[in-house]
């Protein structure tokens, strides 16, 4: 779902800057009030998975799409709203900057649209409310599974409908909103689906393990691993995922890309048929954001620039999780510092 430049106008963009740097700003002034010392390694290591997560689009069939983990859920649920979502902005902001994934000018709303309603709205209205309840029998392990399923599926279709509304506001007019929203929202309800249970399956691990890493959770089961065998699984993955798995990807366009062009080289409709190499609006600020973003990715694309070789994805992978982690580190430890400063 990472919007390009050329769909937003700048005006638009300003606007998505700054709803999410206002979120942004709330979040880190409430994390100065919260003891983040024990999440230091959880928020690295999370913040990892979820980037080598959206490395491996998985095909959606009968469509021609594919999706990929969006991870705001996930990373509420481990980290809190607040922690999960300066860490969804450290995934964003590395792939944009590194790795040519999604606009610069259009980070605002990639962030909006991906973090923001996974990170708060899912957690508020969905995961903490449904995993303290009374439901299903009160089986923690059901309450995850539905919390998380629930959670992905509304908050993905809340993004996708922002971008919606975000081309329509910057006067896109070969996308017109009806038309738009019948291809964005069913294809991301699928992709959702597949999120949720994914997340499901995280959760359901760390819960099993160490049960009082979950975010917001009043229930307390007993610790049947330590919390170092904890993290070396969760790294385990993140590093079989990012550096190899990632190979495995469908070469199907995402939910969004789908939308905007079909897949007709797969043997499916053009959907709204746009061209992929003129369409939307051109800007002196995209075209500025642009050749920033040139010199700044080193792997664009998850590859070794002007060459085809399989180890540039095996490389993106590996140092992506590794830039992640250790910014996302730095993040939590710089709270913490700040915390003792103002107590």
């Amino acid at each position: 779902m990472h919007m390009a430049d050329a769909l937003l106008s700048p005006g638009t963009a300003a606007v998505m800057y700054a709803a999410a740097g206002t979120a942004a700003g709330i979040s880190v002034y409430r994390l100065k009030k919260q003891d983040l010392t024990e999440k230091v390694p959880l928020m690295a290591v999370s913040a990892a998975l979820v980037f080598a997560g959206q490395m491996i689009n998985y095909t959606i069939p009968g469509t021609g799409s594919s999706g990929h983990l969006c991870g705001g859920m996930l990373l509420s649920a481990l980290l809190g709203p607040e922690a999960g979502f300066l860490s969804m902005i450290t995934v964003l902001l590395i792939q944009c900057l590194f790795f040519a994934d999604g606009g610069l000018m259009a980070l605002g709303a990639n962030v909006w649209n991906m973090a923001f309603y996974g990170c708060f709205l899912g957690y508020y209205l969905i995961w903490r409310p449904i995993v303290n309840s009374g439901l299903l029998g009160g089986d923690m392990k059901k309450k995850i599974a539905l919390a998380s399923i629930l959670g992905c599926i509304i908050t993905l279709q809340c993004g996708a409908f922002s971008v919606v509304l975000e081309t329509t506001a910057s006067g896109i007019t070969e996308l017109p909103f009806g038309a738009f929203a019948g291809l964005m929202l069913p294809i991301h309800l699928a992709i959702g689906l597949v999120e949720g249970l994914i997340t499901t399956a995280v959760l359901e691990y760390v819960w099993a393990s160490r049960p009082e890493l979950l975010a917001g959770a009043e229930e307390r089961g007993e610790a049947k691993s330590s919390m170092r065998s904890v993290l070396a699984v969760l790294l385990a993955v993140v590093v079989v995922t990012g550096g190899f798995l990632s190979h495995l990807a469908s070469s199907n366009p995402d939910g969004l890309e789908w939308a905007l062009f079909g897949n007709a080289d797969g043997g499916y409709g053009a959907n709204m048929g746009l061209d992929e190499e003129d369409f939307g609006v051109s800007s002196t600020a995209a075209d500025t954001a642009g050749s920033i973003q040139e010199s700044t990715s080193f792997l664009p694309d998850y590859a070794f620039k002007n060459s085809d070789s399989a180890m540039g994805t095996t490389v993106s992978g590996l140092v992506g999780s590794a830039i992640v982690a250790g910014t996302a580190m730095v993040i939590a430890v710089a709270a913490g510092k700040n915390r003792k400063k103002t107590a």
